[in-house]
């Protein structure tokens, strides 16, 4: 039974007076043991400490997380996280909230009030971490309910929880067993994990806000640190354990003045139009909840995370960085991007730190032609190998744009962010990039703001050349540069310091012996087997034979989105990753730039 029907129908249940009444009178092995965690996870118990040691998988290795939770009474707590690399304690106070990191030895502090939407408050919590785009949701019915004797018997009758009284053993389904030890502690173990939790009474006095010996102190705003926490838990579930409303989102078409959502066989398409202020403002009406949804899982589940990793504050950093790009942004750039952050309600100025985020990408990518193709055509692939974990596939947009006084374009990207990293314009121009080293080298145009300068100016390869010949670089990117037209092709190695254009044909320590009327860029293993499936396929490729290069092990199991571009017919191909497949494993849809623009207005 899918998992919203069932707990639908113990709501149901459990709501029932008599259910209530029958299953209370009745003395119970399992509701015994399950009672005191009930009434914390319910919230009945105010006071109380809960341990968790948690043997889990991470990237292929067993490691180990530690969580300590103990709430001294309605406002105060302290939630510790342990892990070998790893450590994070915050201490929520009536007068401010804390994040310390032990290992980075700084603490993060903020006081005053947190907006009610996004506090750390333990009163109401758990319905502010847990939305309806998580089938988390689908269980908190069973929390809300007080009576432990009604939620146990819908879980057994319901859920498949069976139990051995004498054993003091369990199973749910074939999925997992649990087993209550002598000390009270429950222990659950499936295939992969191993987590033991055990409760007990608070009895440590709590420490003061400021009691951190020894730390280096930090002031955050106290809404801004409990805004990260709260919804970066929160996409964090909704990327773990997404509902159908994430991933069979409703493709209702919309519109408005400027702009207009479309859905082309299951893939989200938006045409905007017209000024900067225009284009800005109709990207933010169109795309609200697949925005904020990309900026939760950037500024506030990634940021949680970086900000852990590195010892210092995630929104810090990208201010920082942003100070630095700013400069060598277009100004028509930052009026659409700020017309964007007032539609959605957002900060002007967060919006804009935003949007140079993506700084570095690891990826792969090859331009074929001429003799090596079955028809001739140059075909351009690109693969976006890059953090399918932190849930962007949720905000993936092809955008069709007319800027006014701009050659027109397709923008492989994401909602809430205007610049690019896989693109081709009306006139027959495509680009890709694929990230190196350099981080933190950002005196210069921001990587996505010059591939789309180049979408939005120039008209042949020799034209994007010269952009980025001219043009201050940032860090450390490599690109494949095409252009239909002329069935010419490029590859690039660009630095702030260099710049090296690679031609077809043309051997390069780094690539190895040129392979004709073909551009091929990649790494390690995966250059090895796209180079070697090239050669295979040498005078056949076509668009069918284009996507099967960029199939695995090309491309990574971070696979965000694949881009098969035919530029002199103006069509493309696009597949994005969802919550379980990488893109490469994804159905490809077929765009037609030119009759997408047509339906616009669209105009060189």
């Amino acid at each position: 039974m899918p998992s919203a029907i069932l707990f639908a129908f113990v709501l149901v249940l459990v709501s029932s007076p008599t259910f209530g009444a029958d299953v209370a009178t009745t003395t119970d092995p399992l509701t015994e043991r399950l009672r005191p965690y009930l009434q914390v996870l319910s919230g009945q118990q105010q006071e109380f400490e809960i341990r968790c040691r948690a043997e889990v998988p991470i990237d292929g290795n067993a490691e180990t997380i530690q969580i300590r939770l103990a709430r001294h009474d309605r406002d105060l707590f302290d939630l510790d996280l342990t892990h070998r690399d790893y450590e994070a304690r915050i201490r929520h106070r009536t007068e401010g909230t804390a994040l310390a990191l032990p290992k980075h030895n700084v603490v993060f502090v903020g006081r005053g009030q947190a907006a009610a939407a996004d506090s750390l408050s333990p009163a109401g919590l758990t319905q502010r971490l847990v939305s309806t785009r998580t089938t988390v949701s689908t269980y908190l019915p069973l929390l809300a309910y007080p009576d432990a004797s009604a939620v146990t018997a819908a879980l057994k009758s319901l859920a498949g929880i069976t139990y051995d009284a004498q054993a003091s053993r369990g199973r749910l389904d074939d999925s997992a067993t649990f087993a209550f030890e002598a000390d009270g502690s429950l222990v659950v173990r499936t295939d992969e994990a191993v987590v033991t939790l055990a409760i007990s009474t608070a009895n440590a006095t709590p420490a003061g806000l400021d009691d951190w010996p020894g730390m280096k102190h930090s002031h955050v705003p106290r809404e801004e640190l409990e805004r990260t926490l709260v919804r970066g838990v929160r996409r964090a579930l909704e990327i773990l354990s997404p509902s159908k409303v994430l991933t069979s989102p409703s493709q209702r078409e919309r519109q408005t003045d400027h702009g207009r959502l479309q859905w082309i066989d299951g893939h989200r398409v938006v045409l905007l139009s017209g000024s900067p202020e225009e284009i800005g403002r109709a990207h933010g009406e169109l795309l609200a909840d697949e925005a904020q949804a990309c900026i939760d899982s950037v500024l506030h589940t990634f940021g949680t995370v970086q900000t852990i990793r590195t010892g210092r504050w995630f929104r810090h950093d990208l201010d920082a960085a942003f100070a630095r790009l700013s400069p060598h942004i277009p100004q028509r750039h930052r009026i659409e991007t700020r017309a964007m952050a007032r539609a959605l309600g957002l900060d002007e100025d967060l919006i804009d730190s935003l949007n140079v985020f993506p700084e570095l990408f690891h990826c792969s990518g090859f331009a074929v032609f001429g003799d090596a193709t079955r028809d001739g055509k140059l075909y351009h692939g690109r693969v976006l190998d890059y953090m399918t974990t932190i849930g962007l596939q949720d905000a993936a947009t092809t955008f069709i744009v007319a800027a006014d006084g701009q050659i027109s374009f397709a923008n492989v990207g994401y909602a809430g962010f205007i610049g690019s990293v896989s693109g081709m314009n009306a006139e027959a121009i495509s680009l890709g990039e694929m990230g190196g080293g350099g981080e933190g080298r950002w005196d210069g145009v921001p990587m996505a703001t010059l591939m789309r300068r180049a979408l939005e100016e120039c008209r042949t390869l020799d034209e994007v050349m010269t952009l980025w010949r001219e043009s201050s670089r940032t860090c450390e990117y490599y690109y494949v540069f095409a252009d239909g037209k002329t069935n010419r092709a490029v590859g690039v190695a660009a630095d702030p310091d260099s710049i090296e254009f690679i031609q077809p044909g043309q051997a390069d320590p780094r690539l190895g012996d040129g392979i004709g009327d073909a551009v091929v860029l990649s790494a390690g293993e995966r250059l090895k087997t796209l180079r070697e499936r090239v050669h295979q396929q040498h005078g056949q490729i076509d668009a069918e034979v284009g996507k099967w290069l960029m199939s695995r092990p090309v491309a990574m199991q971070s696979n965000l989105h694949n881009v098969l571009f035919v530029p002199a017919d103006q069509v493309m191909y696009v597949a994005n990753a969802d919550h379980h497949h990488p893109a490469a494993d994804r159905p490809y849809v077929r765009l037609d730039l030119r009759a997408l623009l047509h339906s616009i207005g669209g105009h060189n």
